[in-house]
């Protein structure tokens, strides 16, 4: 059970290797000196973090770890928060790591296409990550292949990355469209960038995430075999309401919804 760090960061953990960097912050590969597992240790500037919530013992949290808690139920397709640390200036999150793992984008990069087959398996795996975060009432709102890790020993996908992320059920879908300072992450640019005309299109107030992920999930398997180049245009250029390109993200999310949950599952996602 995820739960706050009764410890220091050095006594417990060996830190190493930077493995990313951005505006959230800084995430090392590190190594549990109790037993020896890998993990990933990020750290938050406080001064980045927008959003605090509660955990269900009461205690006040940034948000991304309020998410990740929920969501955090050893489910294999989703990067479990093993416990976090309050310091002064930053949030340090500890969190699962697979020995030797990379995120999607390197992973099909390395190997120049992905067949058919391994596609469909990938995908099937991120939808039911993404099935499981909505059952637990979490909204990832960035699924992409930066954030998607694969473990190259298993084959298991785990989705990664929580700072853009929200609870539905305490936001009308437009807030959660265009709140630019929800979660950890600053600012965030997603659903009303990506699928401007279905966030256009639905009624105010109404809650209801299923469409933005599915558009989302279309994004993502577009990006997979997406001409070399075309990655730099700007999503709201690439993305016009009716263009060959959103309505082939939408259509592709929709034919994998299919074939992963049924025909009507799909419908219900993308209408």
């Amino acid at each position: 059970m995820s739960g706050k760090a009764q410890h220091g960061l050095k006594e417990q953990y060996r830190v190493g290797s930077l493995l990313g960097r951005g505006g959230f912050g800084s995430v090392f590969a590190a190594t549990r000196l109790s037993d020896g597992a890998p993990v990933a240790i990020k750290r938050v500037p406080r001064n980045r973090v927008r959003h605090w919530d509660q955990l269900p013992d009461g205690t006040s949290a940034p948000l991304e770890i309020v998410l990740l808690h929920k969501v955090s139920t050893g489910f294999p397709g989703v990067a479990q928060l093993l416990e976090w640390l309050e310091l002064p200036k930053d949030i340090i999150m500890v969190l699962e790591r697979p020995e030797r793992c990379q995120d999607l984008r390197h992973f099909i990069r390395a190997r120049g296409f992905l067949s058919e087959e391994v596609a469909r398996e990938l995908f099937r795996q991120v939808l039911e990550a993404v099935q499981h975060c909505t059952s637990c009432g979490v909204l990832h709102r960035d699924i992409k292949p930066e954030n998607i890790l694969v473990d190259l020993a298993t084959g298991q996908v785990k989705l990664i990355d929580f700072g853009c992320g929200t609870l539905p059920a305490r936001h009308g879908l437009h807030s959660l469209c265009r709140d630019h300072q929800m979660g950890t992450h600053s600012p965030y640019a997603g659903a009303e960038r990506v699928c401007p005309a279905l966030v256009a299109a639905i009624p105010a107030g109404l809650a209801c995430p299923g469409p933005l992920t599915a558009g989302a999930l279309g994004r993502t398997l577009t990006a997979w075999s997406h001409p070399q180049g075309k990655e730099k245009e700007p999503l709201e250029e690439l993305y016009q309401p009716g263009s060959a390109d959103a309505e082939a993200a939408l259509g592709s999310a929709r034919a994998l919804l299919e074939l992963s949950t049924g025909p009507e599952s799909a419908k219900e996602e993308t209408v």
